[in-house]
């Protein structure tokens, strides 16, 4: 490969990374079948046959809750969104780290070795993973509280905690995977 300076292999470590972190926090497969909406909560543990995952994930799940409340107090719906724009912030967080990642990546212009390739892959997975964590919380605690809401208005402020707590372990992932983002290129003194 003429021009290529580093090991030919690192590339692609770095560039898994950064799939990684765009796809753990953002990705979402839709479900096959029409939801069914109840009143009732659904259980913490069931994933109502999705298999989405992060920011698509916590947005559908506290979407089917939004609507589901929407039938029964519709002037509370707007109010009710704050989970589904906390989950939809998730998807950002990916995004900035795989841009952060895939500009560091320059084979041509600067030497990649496997320790960069392995730094921007440990990036895009503490990013996706924290993500994808985050947008399971905030899901289902936007699910639930948005219907628990919607017959007792107290407990708003106590959703509003849990569901920043939740999205606080997405920017944990975000800041780790920067510092570990900027760890890269510094395996060999040039």
């Amino acid at each position: 490969m003429a021009g290529f300076s580093g090991d030919e292999t690192a590339p692609f470590f770095g560039f898994l990374g950064a799939a990684a972190a765009l796809v753990f926090s953002c990705k979402h497969q839709a479900s096959s079948g029409i939801p069914q909406i109840s009143p009732s909560p659904s259980p913490p543990h069931s994933l109502d046959g999705s298999a989405g995952m992060g920011a698509a994930y916590g947005t559908a799940k506290s979407g089917v809750g939004v609507a589901s409340m929407g039938v029964m107090r519709p002037e509370l719906v707007m109010k009710s969104i704050v989970p589904v724009v906390m989950a939809g912030v998730l998807g950002i967080y990916g995004l900035i780290i795989a841009v952060i990642i895939s500009t560091g990546i320059n084979p041509k212009a600067k030497p990649y070795y496997l320790f960069d390739g392995y730094a921007h892959l440990s990036s895009g997975l503490a990013c996706g993973l924290a993500g994808l964590a985050a947008g399971m919380a905030i899901g289902i605690v936007g699910d639930a509280g948005v219907r628990a809401n919607a017959q007792q208005p107290k407990l708003f402020v106590g959703m509003i905690l849990i569901l920043i707590f939740a999205e606080a372990l997405a920017l944990y992932g975000l800041i780790v995977g920067i510092i570990l983002s900027s760890r890269a290129g510094q395996s060999r003194a040039d």
